[in-house]
């Protein structure tokens, strides 16, 4: 399998694409010329990281019959103070909500979907550490 996009130069900062049929654009802080057009690529990377794992975890859970209420994950990073500045550290924080949750199998999920299955968390090892927490029925 093979991915490709096309980034389009808009204007200013802005850089557009069009990646499975949506239109996405990405743009740089307003303190280096960026005018807000769309989230800056760092940020949209850790997104990315949070999509890819919370989809491994939603799908292994539903193979569990676990059922939960609200999921959400936190993702903090630290970047790194020389160019080129890149995430050192990255935090996710699974947060789960619901009633008689098997905290074994949401364990079980994320270990899976950070050992094995999300690819976007393995590309980002390579050059991050990343460490997690599970949080259940917590804000």
């Amino acid at each position: 399998m093979k991915d490709e996009i096309i980034a389009q130069w808009g204007d200013g900062m802005s850089f557009d694409s069009t990646i499975d049929e949506i239109q996405v654009t990405v743009d740089s802080h307003v303190k280096f010329g960026g005018e807000g057009k769309g989230p800056r690529p760092k940020p949209l990377l850790l997104f990315s990281l949070a999509g890819c794992t919370g989809m491994d975890v939603v799908s292994l859970l539903k193979k569990m019959r676990v059922d939960f209420t609200e999921f959400k994950i936190r993702v903090s990073a630290e970047l790194t103070e020389e160019h080129p500045k890149y995430y050192h550290k990255i935090h996710l924080t699974y947060l789960f909500e619901g009633e008689d949750i098997d905290a074994g199998k949401i364990e079980k999920a994320v270990i899976l979907s950070q050992d094995k299955y999300c690819g976007v968390s393995y590309m980002l090892s390579k050059t991050a550490e990343i460490t997690f927490e599970i949080r259940i029925n917590e804000s």
